[in-house]
């Protein structure tokens, strides 16, 4: 599908990509992976022709039709289900062309119609709406309610509802919660086409792609399987390399001994010229170089405190007085409980993690909470928040006014920041950086408690197996909001569910979880399913004999009644007096334009009528 021939691309200073080549097989998912900073988003506009490239180094059929998400959906007053069914452009294009047809060309429109199967079209847009988390109501709301976040999930929404042959998705997941990004990883499974997905979701690289696409080095490699295959034979490949190094070292040696020995021996002078031009010939072995990743800094609390940290009994939080979002709370913490907080977005996970923080207090019933308890709380706000002309050093001094300087300087090496990038701007700092800066120093001081909410939305793979292990080691007590499954399955102990205006024990693993969300999105739209399953199957040669000739005849139809409102509304021009009065000059135009009018409408009544005896005798 995909080709890329012997690609070399320069910019910004760097080599991004060095005589690198893949083909993509049709149909494929492909993750494309690769730390970051090297070159994924770049690979995605040369894709996109966004950035300039050889016209034989990356190819593809000349029909294939490429979609991405590159930004949110303007804010526009079209309405959410209508945004989404215009992303199919031929559709969208046949249905306009049919305000304006003759009804001589509506029956080859509606032939084309009925062959992409345009009456599903709702039907498959709402079901794909409802899996991203909108509701049915939503759907008729206009684009300019929604927030940017959402609107970036109408983009991605249009994107798979288009179904383009070569679908490009850059870290898909990171403006999704958990539900959708369960519902998103078995949507792509069903993608009929090629899709190449940046992304660092190691469960989805797992469940729903068929190839690895590994960008190091400037080069790209192609491995088949998800990203557990991928590191499986990446790990062989290295042995594999460092046992040939090694071989290829015990022979070098042996070469310079026995030049060393007898190159100064005439009788020996021709074979050690030979071992010499032999040991000059001799390609290095390439080996794997592994790249150091920070870990993260998590210290556990020093004291334990004696339990529950925390207990709520009946009660209720909310931003306004008597209107609480959390109602009914009979819950209780202590200081080794793992908490994954579970439930889509808008169903309170902020409010209660706020709560539990000390940021919003309770409307009524009762908190108990230890007062000696220490909580370290990140959310994605803080990234938002941090004021882009600060720099780590600056944060850190404020954070250790007492320290010295030396100190500080250590404390960011810790952190992953190393010297160079200490005293950089925060705008110019990556996402990551700023991730690793803000998820470090909320934990510095030793919390009784953790709450991350949403902590790897710019962290790669490598930088979130290194939170787990912070976290696997930290002792003290975490509730973890995550689209992230692999790290909610392998820190969470116990998992709780907001729904309904309450927080609730889940009874249930992730992979339950996983099916409930999925059954619950059937349900969302099932009316219209059902009603999909019933056009579909309706006998065939009913469809293709009768169907064709109903749509022309509505088709016709609706020609007509168009034709009998210009009609109407031109003879009423002509019947106001005031117009004979005030501007007699336009009654010639007006009553040529009312004659053309009626001559068409003629013409439209007699083609229905014979369309729609047509139709009657088909029917018999």
């Amino acid at each position: 599908m995909l080709q890329i021939n012997d690609l070399t691309f320069d910019a910004w200073g760097r080599r991004f990509f060095d005589h690198a080549s893949v083909s993509l097989p049709p149909g494929a998912k492909v993750g494309l992976i690769g730390r970051n900073g090297v070159g994924k988003s770049t690979l995605f506009k040369l894709i996109l022709g966004h950035l300039p490239v050889g016209d034989d180094e990356i190819s593809l059929p000349k029909t294939a039709r490429i979609g991405s998400v590159d930004q949110e959906h303007p804010a526009t007053p079209v309405s959410l289900l209508d945004t989404v069914l215009e992303a199919d452009e031929e559709r969208h294009a046949l249905m306009t062309r049919l305000e304006t047809a003759n009804p001589e060309e509506m029956g080859e429109i509606w032939a084309r119609l009925i062959e992409i199967d345009s009456d599903s079209a709702p039907a498959r847009a709402s079901e794909i709406l409802a899996g991203l988390g909108f509701s049915q109501d939503d759907l008729s709301r206009p684009m300019s309610e929604f927030s940017g976040g959402w609107r970036m999930r109408v983009a991605l929404a249009a994107a798979l509802f288009a179904e383009p042959d070569m679908l490009l998705l850059d870290e898909p997941t990171n403006y999704l919660d958990l539900e959708g990004a369960l519902w998103l990883e078995a949507r792509l499974q069903k993608y009929p086409h090629t899709a190449l997905i940046v992304s660092h979701d190691r469960e989805l690289l797992n469940n729903s792609c068929t190839h690895m696409l590994h960008l190091a080095g400037g080069k790209l490699e192609l491995y088949v399987g998800g990203y557990d295959d991928f590191e499986k034979r990446r790990a062989e490949k290295a042995r594999l390399q460092l046992s040939a190094k090694a071989k290829q070292d015990a022979e070098r040696a042996h070469l310079q001994a026995f030049i060393d020995r007898f190159k100064a021996k005439a009788s020996k002078a021709a074979q050690a010229q030979s071992r010499m031009k032999r040991l000059a010939k001799m390609e290095p072995v390439a080996t794997t170089i592994e790249e150091r990743v920070a870990p993260f800094t998590l210290p556990s609390p020093p004291k334990p405190l004696p339990p529950p940290l925390i207990r709520l009994e009946k009660a209720s939080v909310g931003y306004e007085p008597g209107r609480p979002i959390l109602k009914n709370l009979n819950l209780r913490m202590d200081l080794d409980d793992r908490i994954g907080l579970l439930g889509v977005n808008g169903a309170g996970k902020s409010t209660f993690a706020k709560m539990i923080a000390g940021a919003l207090g309770v409307q009524a019933g009762e908190f108990h909470r230890d007062k000696k308890m220490k909580v370290g709380w990140f959310h994605q706000h803080q990234i938002e928040a941090m004021d882009p002309n600060d720099t780590p050093l600056e944060i850190i001094r404020r954070a250790m006014p007492e320290a010295s300087e030396s100190s500080r300087r250590s404390k960011l090496a810790q952190f992953g920041l190393g010297f160079e990038k200490q005293e950089t701007k925060v705008d110019s700092l990556s996402g990551g950086e700023r991730a690793r800066l803000l998820l470090n120093l909320v934990a510095m001081d030793a919390p009784h408690m953790l709450i991350l909410d949403e902590p790897t939305n710019h962290l790669d793979i490598d930088s979130r197996r290194a939170l787990l292990d912070a976290l696997n080691d930290y002792m003290g007590a975490v509730i973890l909001i995550t689209h992230d499954r692999s790290l909610m399955e392998l820190v969470a102990d116990r998992l709780w569910l907001a729904a309904d205006g309450m927080v609730k024990p889940f009874d249930g693993d992730m992979d339950d979880y996983a099916r409930f969300v999925l059954e619950r999105a059937k349900q969302a739209v099932k009316p219209t399913q059902v009603a999909r399953e019933h056009v579909a199957a309706a006998p065939a040669p009913r469809k293709t004999a009768v169907e064709p000739l109903r749509r022309k005849v509505e088709a016709a139809e609706q020609v007509m009644n168009r034709r009998t409102r210009d009609l109407a509304e031109l003879e009423a021009l002509l019947n106001d007096p005031d117009l004979y009065v005030k501007t007699p000059a336009k009654v010639p135009e007006l009553t040529k334009r009312r004659d053309n009018a009626r001559a068409k409408l003629d013409e439209a009544e007699e083609a229905w009528m014979a369309l729609a005896e047509e139709l009657a005798e088909a029917e018999a």
